[in-house]
């Protein structure tokens, strides 16, 4: 039974942090969500286990497991392998984790926990550990890094207004923090109660302290004078065209007459700015000759500018891309997504692993070519400079940061979740697009063919969505709106250093891991260290 225990532990953090994301987005609960599993990692039932460290480490590839397993679910829409694969390999992250904490206090006595500054300092090493690993995992192969445990808190805007010093690592870390000291200060608890004698607590102290003055420092921001800007309208088209349509060629000149007809719906508005979404024309714009002939003359009769993501062939490459039109359709500014999809818009290892590309040949029969240079997109119906971002690059922080420091005082999104049909997927990639406005505290713009067209402020609020009378996002509409657009961007801490935090955290796990080596090395007499037991 202490045995089941255990495991239960584990999986009851791996679904609390589900929880904390859509479709339940229960985000609070992301403050004790890793507790359960720290508290079988320190204090496992039934006492003392042998081997320690390779038990936490199965329990955290447990808790990762059902984590991932239910918070990507909605990737069975496109692809169960993957999927499957995805979950077995991400819960690695969580048995690093796992086996990490446990080292930190093997060999650890009960009175050690009595001691803030022993509780104070196996937390920090923690969460810096984690907010690392979370860090490791965006920047591997296959570059997942959605779902930090920052990303639970959007909706508490003072608190993620940090992610612009530390990015969504700062938040995590917090987050993780808390939970750990959480633990920590129960045992404390206990231990005192027992002992009928209790000391300040002044490492929980710290911990509360260290969260207040995070959101202080973010409501001080919210609450500042805004910075002179202009105001630029807008009319992102939905057009919700199924992928089985949109990839028929027989039903080309349908979705056109859907574009069209909801482009004339927009011009109506006279908008600034009028935005299809991914992918919106089925043929490439410049290489089909009755495309580019409607599109250049919807150009023409918009009040504004005209941006579309459309397929661009040329003999430097196939890509993934956005088009602005100027000046009724007359001048073309072009970028070329930069951040490719594996599995998605290219197959890893095609010529090395022939039979996985004939496996995927019917999801991607050719690879798309990554742009190299990030093209600042300037419009010319408003004085402004857009960052244009294409399908997941809005969960990317280094490509936002890019644009930021050419100058873009707004990101423009174009997307596509029709892959994912009506699932999570498409509120998950919204949730990891807004630390972007935080970030970098530039406004964005999204367009999605179907999942979420929105507005969001430079704080990170979504001012403007695109629903139906029952909140649903999957619908084919326009969606009219306004956006602040800052004249002279603040260039933040974020968008200058980038991850430094997380880079920072990662060099305070390899140093805790490194010191007790160091002692052994400097110290090889017998019973030295005995109590810091190495990682296998």
């Amino acid at each position: 039974m202490q045995l089941l225990t255990g495991w239960i532990l584990a999986v009851l953090s791996g679904g609390l942090l589900a929880a904390c994301y859509p479709p339940l987005e229960w985000g609070d609960t992301v403050w004790f969500a890793l507790m359960p599993l720290v508290w079988n990692l320190w204090f496992p039932p039934g006492g003392a286990v042998r081997r320690p460290v390779v038990r936490a480490a199965a329990a955290g590839y447990v808790s990762g497991l059902v984590f991932f397993a239910a918070s990507a679910f909605w990737l069975t829409t496109l692809t169960w392998p993957g999927y499957v694969a995805l979950a077995l390999l991400f819960a690695l992250y969580f048995a690093a984790w796992a086996g990490f904490v446990a080292w930190l206090v093997a060999g650890h006595r009960k009175e050690d926990w009595l001691r803030s500054a022993h509780n104070l300092r196996v937390s920090l090493v923690g969460a810096a550990s984690w907010t690392a690993l979370e860090w490791v995992r965006s920047q591997l192969f296959p570059y997942f890094g959605w779902n930090g445990l920052g990303i639970a808190q959007h909706a508490n805007l003072p608190l993620i207004q940090i992610a612009d010093v530390a990015g969504v690592g700062g938040v995590s870390f917090l987050i993780c923090w808390a939970n750990l000291m959480g633990v920590a200060t129960l045992k404390r608890l206990i231990l005192e109660t027992g002992r009928g004698a209790r000391r300040p607590h002044w490492d929980f102290a710290v911990t509360i302290a260290a969260v207040a003055l995070a959101w202080t420092y973010g409501l001080r921001q919210i609450l500042s004078e805004p910075p002179p800007a202009e105001k630029v309208s807008f009319a992102a088209i939905q057009s919700d065209i199924p992928q089985s349509v949109r990839n028929n060629p027989d039903e080309e000149m349908r979705v056109l007459e859907i574009l069209k007809e909801q482009t004339g719906t927009a011009q109506a508005m006279a908008p600034d700015l009028i935005l299809w979404p991914e992918s919106a024309t089925p043929s490439p714009l410049f290489s089909h000759t009755f495309t580019l002939d409607l599109v250049r003359e919807l150009a023409a009769e918009s009040p504004g500018d005209f941006l579309l993501g459309t397929v661009v062939f040329s003999d430097a490459g196939d890509f993934n891309s956005i088009v602005l039109l100027t000046k009724n359709g007359t001048e073309a500014q072009i970028h070329h997504k930069m951040h490719l999809v594996p599995f998605g818009e290219y197959v890893p290892f095609r010529r090395e692993l022939p039979f996985l590309a004939d496996w995927l040949s019917g999801l991607i029969p050719d690879d798309f070519d990554a742009g190299t240079t990030p093209n600042i997109l300037e419009m010319a119906a408003r004085p402004v400079r857009m960052g244009p971002l294409v399908c997941f690059e809005d969960t990317v922080p280094a490509l936002s940061r890019k644009f930021a420091q050419l100058g873009a005082q707004i990101l423009v999104v174009v997307t596509n979740d029709g892959w994912f049909l009506e699932s999570a997927g498409s509120r998950q990639h919204l949730l990891n697009a807004v630390f972007r406005c935080a970030e970098s505290k530039l406004p964005m713009i999204r367009a999605a063919n179907t999942g979420v067209t929105c507005s969001i402020d430079r704080f990170g609020a979504v001012r403007d969505m695109l629903t139906d009378g029952n909140g649903q996002t999957f619908l084919r509409g326009v969606l009219f709106g306004r956006v602040e657009v800052p004249s002279n961007p603040v260039t933040t801490f974020h968008t200058r250093y980038g991850e430094v935090f997380s880079i920072a955290c990662a060099g305070l796990s390899l140093l805790a891991l490194l010191i007790p080596a160091m002692r052994r090395k400097k110290c090889p007499c017998p019973g030295a260290d005995e109590t810091k037991p190495s990682l296998p």
